[in-house]
């Protein structure tokens, strides 16, 4: 079907920034959305960012401002530039799509998570 790869996670200080990347691969027809998820330990897992085909782009309150979600179609890869980083913005983040993998004669729904990368935000 389709996998996932993250990239990008790592250990910053407060008010840094991070760059997260996304690559996405397999029998892929078309991909209509990709966003951005984070867990916390104890916290369920929470969208952070997301991005359907035509541009529109939706992100959660706590990381208006900081955060900017953007994809390169051509490449199938969705990236999370990650400005003024604080701890609470410590977490695992998984990248997530759905669309349709198959070709023209056939195509079957696919809706992908990737492993996962970690994020830590601490002086």
């Amino acid at each position: 079907q389709v996998q996932l790869v993250e990239s990008g996670g790592g250990l910053v200080q407060p008010g840094g920034s991070l760059r997260l990347s996304c690559a996405a691969s397999g029998n892929i027809f078309s991909i209509n959305d990709m966003g951005w998820y984070r867990q916390s330990p104890g916290k369920q897992r929470e969208l952070v960012a997301s991005t359907i085909s035509g541009g529109s782009t939706n992100y959660a309150d706590s990381v208006k401002g900081r955060f900017t979600i953007s994809r390169d179609n051509a490449k199938n890869t969705v990236y999370l530039q990650m400005n003024s980083l604080n701890p609470e913005d410590t977490a695992v983040y998984y990248c997530n799509a759905g669309g349709f993998y198959g070709g023209s004669r056939w195509r079957e729904p696919f809706n992908s998570w990737g492993r996962g990368t970690q994020v830590t935000v601490s002086s």
